[in-house]
This record gives structure tokens, sequence and C-alpha cells, in this order.
């Protein structure tokens, strides 16, 4: 394992994506998505990505420069057109505006099209729940994901994430993908050479299978069986049709098997605990406390505990990654 401290993270990511020709908003805002994740030991959304990064632009699936358009659709609503660009700046440059939105309407929302995406939603949660705004957010992926009952790849791993601020607290978050894990952590399995869990996938003969390769060329499953898979369909929907964006299948069709980073869009919705409470916002706000509490004191702990305790470890004592990943990223320096 190779340990680097968080500066060097970041300064190794700007350098690598500088390299490679990316505007600097772009080096900026790519750079704080995957150290978040390392820093936060979700290795499948850190350094690693990287290297899709690049495959992605070498493939021709992403704009290094694109510059996102903001546009107010409707008094609650906000657009970005990412131009074709990874969806953080799109995100950065709507934000302020969905924000603003939320505090005057109570309810608002963000739609992000013609991204690329990579990244955990959480991070796109914290600087909502910052703002004190209760929030959610989806996107659909690739068409890696077999529906409950089928054998063959519709749905992406489409992943749903909910945030609710806390005074003086690290806001409650989840960030969860349909499937029934992230795609990025089966291809991990299969870059150090460990059978994965039954239940993950299928093989391309939709037999369950513990091989890596063979469910990334097979199909993932959802999570919950039925459940998950209505969830996955309701992601399609509201983050592909309903924001004029791409499906997963029109998404891999689109990728016309460079496997590059998805292209769609995002939808993110803002509320807002002042304008639905007013005065009373602090009461019930403290009743919400209540149910956290209700939680933790079972020995049960709150989704995103781990990330932020991993947090503190990093912000301390930095962070270690494989040497074989240490060198693939030198070598997009090269």
């Amino acid at each position: 394992m190779i340990a680097l401290s968080l500066q060097e993270v970041q300064e190794l990511a700007e350098a690598i994506l500088r390299h490679h020709g990316f505007s600097e908003p772009h080096v900026h805002a790519v750079a704080r998505a995957v150290l978040a994740g390392e820093r936060d030991e979700c290795a499948s959304h850190g350094l690693w990505r990287l290297l899709g990064c690049i495959d992605t632009l070498r493939a021709g699936k992403v704009s290094p420069d694109a510059e996102p358009e903001v546009i107010d659709q409707a008094p609650s609503i906000v657009r970005v057109d990412a131009r074709g660009g990874f969806a953080q700046v799109a995100f950065e440059r709507g934000a302020p505006v969905l924000v603003e939105k939320a505090r005057a309407n109570g309810i608002a929302a963000l739609a992000i099209n013609r991204c690329v995406h990579f990244s955990a939603l959480w991070t796109e949660l914290e600087v909502l729940t910052e703002a004190g705004l209760v929030a959610l957010a989806c996107t659909p992926s690739h068409a890696w994901v077999a529906p409950a009952g089928g054998s063959k790849p519709l749905f992406g791993t489409n992943p749903i994430a909910f945030g609710w601020p806390r005074t003086g607290k690290h806001p409650f978050i989840f960030d969860f993908a349909t499937s029934a894990i992230a795609r990025g952590e089966i291809q991990l399995h299969e870059r150090a050479g460990k059978a994965i869990p039954l239940g993950w996938g299928i093989d391309a003969a939709g037999q369950p299978s513990t091989d890596a390769s063979a469910v990334l060329n097979g199909a993932m499953l959802t999570f919950g069986g039925h459940k998950g898979s209505a969830l996955s369909a309701m992601v399609e929907l509201i983050a592909g049709p309903l924001i004029g964006d791409l499906t997963s299948v029109e998404s891999q069709a689109w990728d016309a098997g460079s496997k590059s980073s998805p292209y769609h869009g995002e939808l993110l919705i803002a509320l807002d605990p002042k304008r639905f409470l007013g005065d009373a916002v602090d009461q019930h706000l403290a009743r919400a406390e209540a149910l956290f509490d209700g939680i933790q004191n079972q020995g049960a702990r709150l989704p995103s505990q781990r990330r932020y305790e991993a947090r503190e470890r990093s912000l301390r004592d930095g962070v270690k990654i494989p040497e074989k990943l240490y060198e693939d990223l030198q070598g997009l320096l090269a």
C-alpha cells in the first residue's frame, strides 16, 4: 500500500486531469469528487475512478472543457445543460439556483442534462444539507442490471440518495445503488482477482455467479428482488424521460461499446424545512433528532456514520491506496 496525505491525493488528481487537457473548472470539481471518495474510504468512488475518467476522454465520450448552461426553467425548476461534460461542474453551477428556488418556494428541482456521471451522489447532497435543505437525488447509468425475474441488462445501477440537515452534527445521508452493489465494487473485485458474493449478479447464461468478470459480462441484480427493481424503474423514469434525458439502455447504446462512463441526466429535489414549518421548524427538527437517537440507542448505526468516522481518520492520518493503483495513476502522467 502507498500512503498519501489528502493534499497529495488532490494534487495527484488535479495533475492527471490537467495533463489530459481538462479545463480548470473541471480539474478542480472532478478532483474534489474523487478526493471525497478516497477521504471517506469509499474506494470505488475514489482515485480509482480517474482511470475511467481518462478512458472516457480518450474514447471521445466526455468534453474536457464543456461550459454548462444554466436555464431558469420555471419558478421551482432549474435546468443545467452540462454539454457533454462531467456532472460536477454542472452541479456546482446549478446548486446555488436550486437553493435559492427552494428557499423561495419551499420545494425546487434541479435537472442536469447531457452529463457524464461517475461519482457518488452524497457529495452533492452534503452541499444542500449544509444549506439547511432536505434533499433527494437520483440518476440512471448504463444498462447493467436485470429486472427482477429477468436475465438481461435493462436498468442501470440507478442510485438514490437522501439527505437531512442536522444542527451541529453531520447530516443524515444515505446513498445506495438500487442494484445489489455498486458496479465499481465488482470491478474492484475483478481487479484484485477476488470472488464476489452470490446475489450480486448472474453470468451471460442467466446463472448465479461469484466470478466478477462473468457478472460484468452478464448482468447485475437489484437489491431486495422486486422492490429494488421497482425503485430502479422509478429512477429510469424520473431522471430519464421526465427531464428529457436518456434511460440506461439509451445511454448504453450511445456508449457504442467504448465502456465509458454513463451519459444521461440527473434529478435533484430540495425541500426547505423553514418554508414547510415556519416558526415551528426547530420544534419538529428536534423530533427528528429523537428518531436518530432511537436508532443509535439500539446499537444500530446511521447511514454514512462509517464514512464520517473514516473522514476523521483520513483528515488526521491521510489514506493508503494499493501500489498497483498508484503505478497506474502515475502512468496517466507519462
